[in-house]
């Protein structure tokens, strides 16, 4: 499979020495690059070539400069990841450029090596990120659909025993939303609305994934996800740190006079829950998720979380206080607890 890799840069001299340095890539076709001068060329490249998911870009061009265009490749598609190539110097612009979301960076001058192995970095990440979203689309066709006779054409019995099986397992659930989403969605155009969730749900389910979670459900604009095995909290601590810094980064400029600055409200709990297909055999549709107080408490926490909050119980404080910084938020009331209840938040 040939990977289309977009590169950006006014110096003509890094075309040539790309298709120099990455020839046998060129020639096995596990490589194509396609060449931009600025921003602007770009985009009219991407138009030209949409199964483009990499781009490669410098920061300092005429016309639409490198920052500039990042903002435009969220607007242009969720799925494009870009890699900044540009000279040490620039490093303040750099950061600011992974602060709108740029994957990578590779300064100048160029180590191709390092970047071979950021580019293949990179296209896992891509193909990750689109399995994910196949096997989801894939997950709810078969919810839609399941019957005796589906499940019996596609595996038997055996599989049709596995949807009536349960488990209580020990794991981490998270819940993120978007604050002041709905308010948003209710000032712009429809397609605009779909389009900037699409990319904040991708930017949070990279970092889910990341941390070997799952996401179990998109719920509006929030969704619940959850970790389990080895360290399974701290790897949702980290999950969520992550997420809260790249959405903090979105700046979005809606219309001309309307700008967004996303926040994330998390809550996050431990503990027992029941694993297991729910929902409603009479409409075949059952879902594959988690329930029970712990997924209940999780929930609660995301309600009473501030934007930018990351709450957690005593008890996970209790055992996370070594790794993260956290501060005592003090007791809340939540809905069906006889009594208030301690929780921490997580700074850093």
């Amino acid at each position: 499979m040939t990977t289309k890799i977009l590169v950006v840069d006014d110096e003509t001299d890094l075309q040539s020495l790309i298709k120099q340095k990455f020839r046998r890539q060129i020639r096995e076709q596990k490589y194509e690059f396609v060449f931009a001068v600025n921003g602007e060329d770009a985009l009219e490249k991407l138009k030209e070539n949409p199964e483009i998911d990499l781009v490669l870009s410098d920061i300092n061009m005429p016309k639409m400069d490198g920052l500039t265009l990042l903002i435009k490749l969220n607007e242009f598609s969720p799925m494009i990841k870009a890699v900044i190539v540009s000279a040490y110097s620039d490093m303040d612009k750099i950061r600011t450029a992974m602060n709108r979301g740029a994957f990578d960076f590779v300064c100048k001058p160029v180590d191709f090596t390092d970047l071979g192995v950021t580019i293949e970095k990179t296209i896992q990440h891509i193909q990750q990120l689109k399995k994910t979203l196949e096997a989801i689309k894939e997950n709810t066709i078969l919810r839609m659909y399941v019957d005796a006779n589906v499940l019996q054409f596609m595996t038997g019995s055996e599989f049709e025993n596995g949807l009536a099986a349960n488990e209580t397992i020990e794991a981490t659930v998270v819940f993120m939303d978007i604050c002041g989403f709905t308010a948003i969605s209710e000032k712009v155009k429809p397609d605009v609305v779909v389009r900037i969730i699409n990319h904040y749900f991708d930017v949070m389910v990279g970092e889910i994934i990341n941390q070997g979670g799952y996401v179990d459900k998109f719920m509006g604009d929030a969704i619940m996800a959850v970790f389990r095995n080895e360290y399974h909290l701290d790897r949702a601590i980290e999950a969520c740190l992550a997420v809260r810094a790249k959405i903090n980064a979105i700046e979005e400029d809606l219309t001309s006079d309307l700008k967004f600055h996303p926040k994330v409200a998390i809550g996050i709990n431990s503990g027992e829950m029941i694993c297991g297909n729910i929902g409603s055999t009479t409409l075949r549709r059952l879902d594959y998720t988690v329930i029970g107080d712990t997924v209940n408490v999780a929930q609660r926490f995301q309600s009473i979380a501030k934007p930018g909050q990351i709450i957690i119980s005593e008890k996970a404080h209790e055992l996370v206080k070594e790794s993260f910084m956290c501060r005592e938020v003090g007791t809340v009331e939540l809905k069906n607890k006889a009594n208030p209840v301690l929780v921490y938040e997580v700074v850093e």
